[in-house]
């Protein structure tokens, strides 16, 4: 051998042998998680068993395929055989895989049958899918005690999305409220969607379904270790499908009933707050960081939009225009477009803020102060 191709096959099988450390195998990791919950595992170990029963048909037909080839090749003087029809090779043919199916049919009926089975769960929780951002609504057993209720938004700064600053590990995986749930509790959790299809996927759960507008699909986990559970969704459901990520907290049972008291007495105080009147310092500085959590995607930075799907908010006609008019639009948005309605997922004292904001910025300054009590009008009278 050559000098020269000696070291280039040196510096190949070097090469090779960086790609195959352990931190890169760890990298190039192509399997799906085991996860954290006894059904993902069950699902592993089913995906494991159905794929080495497909390696093992696939080395026994195409290793009769390649030996036929070689064996029967013109060169060695095979004579093709002249016949056209066997009834014993079709039966064969036919049973073996039929047998095959079975088998694999029963431990895969087995997992899906405990998968679907969302029945004496200990904590319901209601996941509504918006355009781009998650609700997560806890149900009560006494219709007395403060609502639980609140939207999960990706929380990855424009910083990183544009390039400014370096991307974090977590990057699009980060949300300003994760969802809370207690370990070692059946949780059930009933999907739908308030405008188009999306789906809540979270890898270590094994769990994956589709949220539909007008329907209510439902799927349970127990997860047994505490911890932090990144997923996505998995539907595509507009521009910024890839920017409305799942993150769920699973903690101990005291750490989640303490989580959990703090949660009403925060939608206690927010109820409270609806009637309340606020600054006008107040209301920007809040409504400043609404916009750039919830608009800026949309409507950009400087309030200039993007045209024609998403209008300027500087000195547009309809937020310098009649108050009443810009608060209805941000409380039901536009039927058939991007512009969601806000109704819901902010609560008065936001809404108020939100408009009191774009009415006096991007160089528009109609001096006016929005009110909770407003905003409850415009909503009470919806009712």
């Amino acid at each position: 051998m050559l000098p020269k191709a000696k070291l280039w096959l040196a510096l190949t099988i070097a090469a090779l042998t960086s790609m195959l450390s352990t931190s890169l195998q760890a990298a190039w990791d192509l399997n799906m998680p085991q996860g954290v919950t006894q059904i993902s595992r069950e699902t592993y170990d089913l995906h494991m068993q159905i794929l080495w029963w497909c390696v093992a048909i696939g080395v026994v037909v195409f290793g009769v395929m390649l030996w036929s080839i070689i064996n029967h090749r013109k060169s060695k003087g095979a004579v093709p055989a002249t016949f056209h029809e066997s009834t014993k090779v079709e039966i064969v043919w036919t049973v073996i895989p039929f047998i095959i199916l079975i088998l694999m049919a029963i431990p895969a009926t087995r997992v899906l049958t405990e998968a679907y089975d969302a029945s004496e769960s200990e904590l319901d929780i209601q996941i509504t899918g918006y355009q781009w951002r998650w609700e997560y609504r806890y149900l009560r057993d006494d219709m007395n005690e403060e609502e639980v209720s609140f939207f999960s938004n990706m929380s990855t700064s424009r910083e990183e999305i544009n390039n400014q600053l370096p991307k974090q590990e977590t990057y699009l995986l980060d949300v300003d409220n994760p969802l809370v749930i207690p370990i070692n509790k059946k949780v059930r959790f009933l999907l739908t969607s308030n405008d188009v299809i999306h789906a809540w996927w979270v890898p270590d759960f094994a769990v994956k379904k589709d949220a539909i507008p007008g329907f209510i699909n439902e799927m349970w986990t127990i997860v047994e270790e505490p911890g932090v559970y990144r997923g996505q969704c998995a539907e595509l459901c507009g521009i910024d499908h890839g920017f409305m990520p799942i993150v769920v907290h699973a903690l101990p049972q005291d750490e989640y009933d303490a989580w959990y008291a703090g949660q009403q007495e925060q939608a206690a105080a927010a109820r409270a707050a609806a009637n309340n009147t606020i600054t006008m310092d107040d209301a920007l500085a809040q409504g400043e960081e609404i916009y750039n959590r919830t608009c800026v995607a949309c409507h950009q930075a400087g309030g200039t939009g993007l045209a024609p799907a998403f209008p300027a908010l500087a000195g547009s006609s309809v937020v310098t225009g009649d108050l009443t008019d810009n608060i209805d639009l941000i409380l039901n948005g536009v039927p058939g477009t991007a512009m969601a309605a806000y109704n819901r997922m902010l609560s008065p004292v936001e809404l108020a803020s939100i408009v009191t904001y774009i009415r006096n910025s991007f160089g528009n300054s109609t001096g006016d102060l929005v009110q909770p009590a407003d905003v409850n009008a415009l909503l009470q009278e919806a009712q």
